[in-house]
């Protein structure tokens, strides 16, 4: 019985070790993009290549501004549930936290070991919401869009419009930021050199600002995500002891898991141990605090002449728009299910499938009461008008079903 019941514990120890470590699925997201495309492979190698001679000559990075690399940023906020609507202020948050820690202006600063503070780099990379769009608008830089997607996964289907997502602006003077309800998964990263329609960052509403919910919901997610965006690995290089082709940290064996407060020695790399308060590990919100030089020189390199973003440093993303007049946003349905009116109908019944658009070109069929279709009609609209004058009084059922298996089943009376 005693053994049962400490296998029994260990079990339920390891279920909640893995729910509660960072869930980024960046490395499994670009191994199936290397499948599925193998041509990508090239292109990463080739900006590998760069990263190494731009690392071997350690130039002194620049801006006609200074030295201060400005990101436009872009969020598109895909809510299906009025409450994931978030504010303005929430996505601000999230900018001045990115900011905070690229710029290591962090307060933590202070707990970061003495064996790491001298690598621990001030990256010299800010963010700003965009202030003109790809159509040279005005915009706040923030999108909100009305979704019937519940529940996303990292296949990258929130990226498209056709898909129910929204579409991306343009990558080369953008970063995409795509907030939504993810399934199983905090956020994940595109990689520089990939398609460039899905280029950007996906993050959890749960993970996005600060939210006060649990160990990753303070805004650092975010930071580990564009972290890969601009190039940066798993400290652990995603694999046992791994290399995250970064020369100034340390080879560790895997995650770390938690908030931990002593020295942990893998991989030889005594005598300061895993880096773990790193922003590339994947440790609590509360106890990450650097990037390294090393760091900062990879991800500064991709916006060198030839780099991979170096179209960004030219973007008119925060510049003067051309047109004032911001665009209004889309207007939500007022209900998120199906709604038949009038009920008694007489002469007309009108569907709305406002809430879910894919319903359009799908067949309704109404049934008798004995179960037999005396009516067919595509749908065409979003409010659906059906013609039930020649129907005979009584009482009748309306039924249809989309590719996904969801139904619409609803009674309704003749008079």
């Amino acid at each position: 019985m005693k053994i049962r019941v400490l296998i029994g514990l260990f079990v339920l120890a390891l279920a909640y070790q893995t729910a509660a470590q960072r869930s980024c699925s960046t490395f499994e997201y670009q191994q199936r993009q290397l499948h599925s495309n193998p041509t990508l492979l090239q292109k990463i190698e080739s900006i590998e290549i760069f990263t190494k001679q731009i690392e071997e000559k350690d130039i002194t990075y620049y801006r006609s501004q200074g030295d201060i690399i400005v990101i436009p940023v872009v969020v598109h906020i895909l809510y299906h549930y009025p409450y994931e609507n978030i504010s303005d202020a929430r996505v601000q948050e999230q900018i001045a936290i990115l900011n905070r820690d690229f710029r290591r202006m962090n307060a933590d600063t202070v707990n970061t070991p003495s064996g790491f503070k001298n690598l621990a780099a001030d990256c010299e990379i800010e963010f700003k919401l965009a202030t003109v769009d790809p159509k040279k608008r005005a915009t706040t830089g923030i999108v909100r869009k009305y979704t019937p997607i519940k529940l996303w996964s990292d296949d990258d289907k929130m990226k498209f419009s056709n898909e129910m997502g929204d579409d991306a602006w343009d990558a080369d003077s953008y970063l995409n930021i795509w907030v939504c309800e993810l399934d199983r998964v905090a956020g994940y990263a595109s990689f520089p050199g990939g398609p460039i329609e899905k280029d950007g960052v996906v993050l959890d509403f749960g993970a996005f600002g600060v939210t006060n919910n649990g160990p990753y919901s303070f805004g650092r997610t975010a930071v580990h995500e564009i972290g890969h965006w601009l190039n940066l690995k798993h400290t652990w290089g995603d694999s046992y002891c791994g290399d995250d082709l970064v020369h100034d940290t340390p080879k560790q064996s895997t995650y770390t898991v938690g908030c931990p407060s002593s020295i942990r020695i893998t991989c030889g790399n005594g005598p300061n141990g895993d880096m773990y308060m790193n922003y590339m590990d994947f440790t609590n919100d509360e106890c990450m605090n650097l990037f390294t030089e090393g760091q900062k020189m990879r991800m500064k390199s991709l916006f060198e002449p030839g780099g991979a973003r170096h179209s960004i440093l030219s973007s008119n993303g925060l510049g003067v728009p051309l047109i004032q007049e911001i665009p209004l946003p889309e207007v939500p349905p007022r209900w998120l299910h199906v709604k038949i009116y009038p009920v008694p109908a007489k002469d007309e019944l009108t569907i709305d499938i406002a809430y879910d658009e894919r319903w359009i070109g799908k067949i309704i069929t109404i049934y008798n009461q004995q179960g037999q279709p005396i009516m067919r009609t595509m749908i065409t609209s979003k409010i659906q008008k059906i013609n039930t004058g020649n129907l005979k009084p009584g009482i009748y059922f309306l039924s249809a079903k989309k590719e996904d298996g969801e139904m619409i089943r609803e009674k309704f009376i003749k008079l």
